[in-house]
């Protein structure tokens, strides 16, 4: 039986242009890469608890096989994007300054008007 799974745009953006890329479906191209990561979950050269325990700190990546680096690396550049809760604070209070919040495409400073209550 079919199911319905929501998942963010970034992620279908990716499966999109790789499912162009390799001429399947996007869902042939996301069960392709289920059956992938099940397999090297699998395979024994690769343990996600290490991975995890390396992207908190608390295991070197010397420590990692080439396996687990590549899934690392993946991760903590993913991670690297997204703003902490501390950057959306600092922005979220910036704004209501009306302090830059931000550059625009072409580097240049970004400023929103501060938004006052009554």
């Amino acid at each position: 039986m079919a199911q319905s799974v929501k998942l963010a745009d970034d992620i279908m953006k990716i499966v999109r242009r790789e499912s162009e890329l390799q001429s399947r479906s996007i869902a042939g191209q996301i069960a392709h890469w289920v059956r992938i990561g099940r397999a090297i979950e699998k395979s024994g050269n690769f343990d996600h608890a290490r991975i995890t325990a390396a992207l908190a700190g608390d295991l070197e990546t010397t420590n990692l096989t080439d396996e687990e680096k590549d899934v690392w690396l993946d991760s903590f550049v993913e991670k690297m994007t997204q703003p902490g809760p501390d950057e959306d604070a600092f922005f979220a209070r910036r704004q209501q300054l009306g302090l830059g919040i931000g550059l625009d495409a072409a580097g240049n400073l970004v400023r929103e008007k501060a938004t006052r209550k009554a």
